[in-house]
């Protein structure tokens, strides 16, 4: 949420806490209750720095976002089996197939909060899972080099030419 709270420009400050075994993020606020939940927190801070556009601006991007965010939440922060990694290396692949971005051809909090969900799998990738997962690694990519997305996270690196063909 801080790396959020930095690409936004918001000017930080905020304090953040977890709550439960399960670790769910809360945002301390000045007045009133706290804020609970990745979704929740996220939005409020796109809000707060008035980049609504990053939330999706017709209702099925919107429902789009909101979709890949409660996917973040409930399967790449629930999963850590390598099947559970496999399996939405799987999903996020298909999908990724004919889109740019995962609410279609716009960049939004999905993206930005699904690559930051992923970065610790991505690094740990080889070459050749990489390639399995083309369509992943493209986008993955794309969202690292967009600016301000990476800041202080390692580079992922993806080799750019195949280092075999099938021509012999």
């Amino acid at each position: 949420l801080e790396l959020l709270e930095r690409l936004l420009g918001l000017p930080g400050g905020n304090k953040y806490g977890v709550q439960g075994e399960r670790k769910v993020p809360v945002l301390q606020t000045n007045n009133g209750p706290g804020l609970t939940g990745l979704m929740t927190i996220a939005a409020h801070l796109v809000r707060q720095a008035r980049k609504e556009q990053l939330l999706g601006s017709s209702a099925e991007e919107k429902a789009v976002v909101q979709q890949w965010l409660e996917y973040r939440v409930t399967r790449v922060n629930g999963g850590s089996s390598k099947e559970d990694i496999r399996t939405i290396l799987k999903d996020l692949n298909m999908h990724l197939e004919d889109k740019v971005y995962l609410a279609g051809n716009i960049f939004t909090l999905a993206d930005v909060l699904m690559y930051y969900g992923l970065h610790h799998i991505m690094v740990d990738l080889t070459v050749q899972e990489k390639e399995k997962y083309l369509n992943v690694s493209r986008w993955f990519n794309h969202i690292q080099h967009y600016p301000g997305v990476r800041q202080h996270l390692p580079d992922v690196v993806f080799i750019k030419n195949r280092l075999y063909t099938n021509a012999h």
